[in-house]
């Protein structure tokens, strides 16, 4: 599971699609309607939230609007609750670790897309996340 920090826009059509099924399945974790990757590390940032289940919403939403504007047809009705504001925060360690793993990813998979991502120097974060100083997150399991 990959829930990135990046913003949705970064990923190509595979990796949007799978951001979309594991996002809708850190939700059902969160709701407690599956027994599968309860323990996974990639959850410690929305179990630290506040309201868990709103933050992962709010990440949902975000992932949603950019299907929407590729023109795909994602099910905003799986998104369990309506969109709020609700930052949480992410390290500049982490996007730049995530940046170089999504770039080795297309590389392979979208050569197209990995030429673009290859001369990008500022990363932009997924909405939900407000950037801060700090190095890669401590539950980023790749460290």
């Amino acid at each position: 599971m990959r829930l990135w920090s990046l913003h949705p826009s970064l990923l190509d059509a595979k990796g949007l699609v799978a951001l979309w099924r594991e996002a809708l399945l850190a939700q059902k974790v969160l709701q407690g309607k599956t027994t599968g990757y309860r323990s996974h590390p990639q959850l410690h940032r929305f179990r630290q939230a506040d309201e868990p289940l709103a933050a992962v919403s709010t990440y949902l939403w975000a992932v949603h609007d950019e299907a929407t504007r590729r023109g795909y047809a994602f099910d905003a009705s799986k998104v369990a609750l309506g969109r709020r504001p609700l930052p949480l925060a992410v390290t500049r360690g982490q996007l730049a670790f995530e940046l170089e793993h999504l770039k080795e990813k297309l590389r392979r998979r979208d050569p197209e897309r990995f030429r673009v991502l290859r001369r990008t120097r500022r990363v932009t974060a997924h909405p939900l996340f407000v950037v801060v100083a700090g190095e890669i997150e401590p539950w980023e399991k790749a460290r």
